[in-house]
């Protein structure tokens, strides 16, 4: 089983907030649309175009556990290396190669507000250090042996295999629209179509869901646990408000789509 203490007070005593904050975001999401990308709203203050925004929103993920992790005494040690490497791919895609290759319409401003950006900043600060401190200093079980546990193959496996059909799905997205409409500012919406969209709606949404997974049950960490419980009560309900919206815009919408899960949900 996963330990909740570690010992470490100050560790334990984050942890303990950042589940909290999950209770919360879990409220909030039920009640109110996430304010961003089609759903943006001007309520929330100054906005920011969609690549800054992303940029902005994901930059202390990678800064706060690069930071923490050099804290570590096992920071040099394989296991936590490998953890480190997986770490500065996935946000390097995320908060850097993800906003540039957005195809937002020339001058676009109302997807993020610096409202949301700061709010999202306490999540990823939060994210970066409890699996930071996790995996460079208070995990345990980070010897060798681990590359062969069945946690370990089982769980970097599921996280490989959700981060390329994330790519895929992102890259369907993005080619709804072509360079010549972006340049003209025109705001198109279409279907997308192929991949995983065959199947549901949000398939970046799920395999986001599947990838925390798989790196909660790699890393056998509460750390994890709380950006994969986050992620799904952030992501869920933005889900179902996404495939109502399709489904609202496109009389033609195919019938057979889920929202989130192929054939279930």
């Amino acid at each position: 089983m996963m330990t909740w203490y570690t010992g470490d007070p100050t560790y334990d005593t984050v942890l303990t907030f950042a589940f909290v904050l999950v209770l919360f975001v879990f409220i909030g999401g039920a009640l109110m649309k996430s304010p961003y990308g089609r759903f943006a709203s001007d309520k929330w203050g100054v906005n920011l175009s969609p690549r800054l925004g992303w940029f902005l929103m994901e930059l202390p993920a990678m800064l706060s556990f690069v930071f923490f992790y050099f804290q570590g005494r096992n920071r040099f040690e394989l296991v936590p290396l490998f953890f480190l490497l997986v770490w500065v791919v996935h946000y390097g895609n995320r908060g850097f190669v993800f906003p540039y290759l957005i195809r937002s319409p020339k001058g676009a401003t109302a997807s993020f507000s610096i409202t949301i950006v700061v709010m999202g900043w306490l999540v990823t600060t939060l994210h970066g250090y409890l699996n930071a401190a996790f995996i460079s200093d208070l995990g345990t079980h980070f010897t060798l042996d681990w590359f062969t546990d069945p946690r370990f193959i089982i769980g970097i496996s599921l996280y490989y295999a959700s981060f390329v059909l994330n790519i895929r799905s992102d890259a369907i997205i993005r080619n709804l629209r072509s360079v010549e409409e972006i340049e003209r500012g025109d705001k198109v919406y279409r279907i997308p179509r192929g991949g995983l969209f065959r199947f549901v709606t949000n398939p970046s949404y799920l395999t986001e869901i599947t990838a925390f997974t798989g790196f909660a049950i790699a890393t056998w960490s509460l750390g994890a646990t709380f950006i994969l419980l986050i992620t799904i009560a952030n992501l869920v309900p933005r889900a179902f408000q996404t495939h109502r919206w399709y489904r609202e815009k496109f009389p033609d919408y195919p019938r057979e789509r889920r929202v989130l899960i192929p054939f279930v949900l």
